[in-house]
């Protein structure tokens, strides 16, 4: 994937475990960069929605949520920006699942972020249409000194998730070949350049 200042449309298509989770909603999203912040927007419809997480750094994956998994350079770090359907995150950094670390409140903080459902938790509703807008600034990468996306040859993967809607569904932009659900597989993480 080549990311340019023009958003660039993908869709999550990806059901990697179709014998225990078919559900399929509809995901895509856009990714551009201006150089020094990464622009997504992700459209959702799916027949549950839930928000229960009212602030950060809850289990936003039991919400309807959308993931950007994203390795900057080859050390083996990456981040996993998690973000439920009314802008609340959950931000780390390591190198698998195990031992993940926050991000510090800066990071946060810097991580521009705006919700079609607004901010306030509303428990589970029936088929609704959402939107979410993230902007990660460079500097938002806690753990790398990067000042700007620009020529950088990364890796990642796109993930649409909600382990207590009533339909619970793992889809994700490149295929994951494991038996069960697991997102944190960067060997299955695919090239996102930037231009």
């Amino acid at each position: 994937m080549l990311v340019t200042e023009e958003p660039l449309i993908q869709t999550l298509a990806c059901v990697n475990w179709p014998d225990l989770y078919p559900d399929r909603p509809s995901v895509s999203f856009g990714i551009s960069c201006s150089g020094d912040e990464l622009r997504l927007r992700f459209r959702v419809h799916e027949d549950f929605t839930r928000a229960e997480c009212r602030a950060d750094r809850e289990n936003i994956w039991e919400d309807s949520c959308v993931e950007f998994f994203f390795a900057p350079c080859d050390d083996g770090l990456y981040y996993n920006f998690e973000c439920s359907c009314i802008g609340k995150l959950y931000l780390c950094c390591g190198r698998g699942r195990e031992n993940r670390v926050f991000l510090p409140e800066e990071s946060y903080a810097a991580v521009r972020r705006s919700s079609s459902l607004g901010t306030e938790a509303f428990g589970l509703r029936e088929g609704l249409d959402w939107e979410l807008e993230l902007a990660i600034p460079a500097s938002a990468l806690a753990f790398h000194k990067l000042s700007s996306f620009r020529g950088l040859h990364a890796r990642g993967n796109f993930y649409k998730c909600g382990n207590k809607l009533p339909r619970r569904h793992y889809l994700s932009w490149a295929p994951i070949d494991t038996p069960a659900p697991d997102f944190h597989r960067p060997e299955f993480f695919e090239s996102i350049d930037f231009a």
